[in-house]
């Protein structure tokens, strides 16, 4: 039990989901050198977009025969103009955990209204991807972020798959292993694993996924901002920083110095094993406290980005009530900002580790979050 006050506070309680903390050290003094005031379409935005595109593939280890494009309206943006312009093509399968995947299956079925089969599981647990056909069309998060739960290391979607795979990635880009050759289409934003500013997105898009735009046409009419084939060939421009809306040049300098500060760390390596051992501070939390667990059941799933908990104590009469109460009395004392778990989710806690975040931060929140919940509990029994 832990009744006292903490006598660490995190350095930075910004443990928020996204947009997510920036990178240490981060000053707004490192983006002067955007180019303000000037057009997109100038050679130095030109240079600057295509810097973003190739010094990601660099890092992220995107295949050089793969597409990257940057997209407008963030991971969102990214995944329907995927799907608005992919699907419709042959048979589709949705797959869902969570909210977002969830928001994918709406997309499909009532707007683009798809005769697509829905492969769903509750919060925590994963579907059965052995049994999902991927001779279909998939779409899929890779990480939960609403439910901490993501596709194990362990899982290699076939390579001799018919159907083009769809996977939205914002919370595992960076992160986690991405199986590229696996992939058809991979999609993020800036604001997660690299603290990134929000309103952009990121399409990568495989040979296959290029090949299906130039020869499939949607029955369904495609604004403007989603289009990405001209006379049935791809806008390469597109996808060599010649964005389809006008970017935000500061947004886009940020994107840079946060690559700057992925290199400086170890690139994709240096990354994951950050965002690991921020994430392990809170797993062994839970394996050491009886009254807190992972709301994601088993342990190959579980994220090393969104790490959401679930309260799991007898004595807690409301749970929803009382884990708004823990973070808000978290916040109250300025040691964790935002860590209330998604509004679809269960009741609980949902706290980012990715690698913008110091290690030294989660272990000066986990106290902080035993004494909240010690003064909840007094709380309520007063009350009682």
């Amino acid at each position: 039990m832990n009744t006292n006050t903490p006598a660490t506070r995190p350095a930075n309680p910004r443990f928020s989901s996204g947009p997510c903390a920036k990178p240490p050290a981060f000053s707004l003094e490192k983006l002067n050198d955007a180019p303000l005031g000037r057009s997109h379409r100038a050679a130095i935005g030109k240079s600057k977009l295509k810097a973003a595109i190739d010094r990601t593939r660099e890092i992220l280890g995107v295949p050089d025969d793969y597409l990257i494009g940057i997209v407008p309206a963030s991971d969102t943006g990214a995944v329907e103009m995927a799907m608005w312009n992919l699907l419709g093509a042959r048979k589709v399968e949705m797959l869902a955990w969570e909210s977002f995947g969830a928001g994918w299956v709406t997309d499909v079925v009532k707007q683009l209204k798809l005769d697509a089969k829905v492969t769903t599981a509750e919060y925590g647990e994963i579907v059965d991807l052995a049994a999902v056909d991927w001779n279909a069309d998939v779409v899929m998060t890779w990480n939960g972020t609403t439910s901490g739960v993501r596709v194990p290391d362990t899982f290699e979607i076939p390579a001799d798959r018919e159907g083009l795979v769809i996977v939205d990635a914002t919370s595992a880009a960076f992160a986690q292993n991405l199986p590229f050759e696996r992939l058809d289409v991979v999609t993020y934003s800036w604001q997660k694993v690299l603290g990134g500013e929000a309103a952009h997105g990121m399409l990568i898009l495989s040979p296959r996924a290029v090949e299906r735009l130039e020869n499939y046409t949607p029955a369904w009419p495609l604004p403007k901002i989603f289009r990405l084939t001209k006379g049935g060939k791809i806008i390469e421009g597109v996808f060599r920083g010649e964005t389809i809306n006008t970017p935000s040049m500061l947004c886009v300098e940020d994107y840079l110095v946060a690559l700057d500060w992925a290199e400086s760390v170890g690139c994709l390596d240096g990354l994951k094993a950050r965002a690991t051992a921020n994430a392990k501070v809170l797993w062994d939390f839970c394996e050491r406290t009886p009254w807190i667990a992972n709301l994601a059941v088993n342990p190959e799933t579980w994220s090393n980005t969104s790490v959401c908990l679930k309260f799991t104590d007898d004595r807690i009469q409301d749970g929803a009530t009382f884990a708004k109460a823990v973070a808000k009395r978290l916040e109250s004392e300025g040691v964790a900002l935002d860590i209330g778990a998604y509004r679809d989710a269960p009741a609980g806690l949902r706290i980012w580790c990715g690698a913008t975040v110091e290690t030294a931060d989660i272990e000066a929140l986990v106290p902080w979050i035993e004494w909240a919940f010690e003064a909840e509990i007094a709380a309520q029994n007063e009350a009682a």
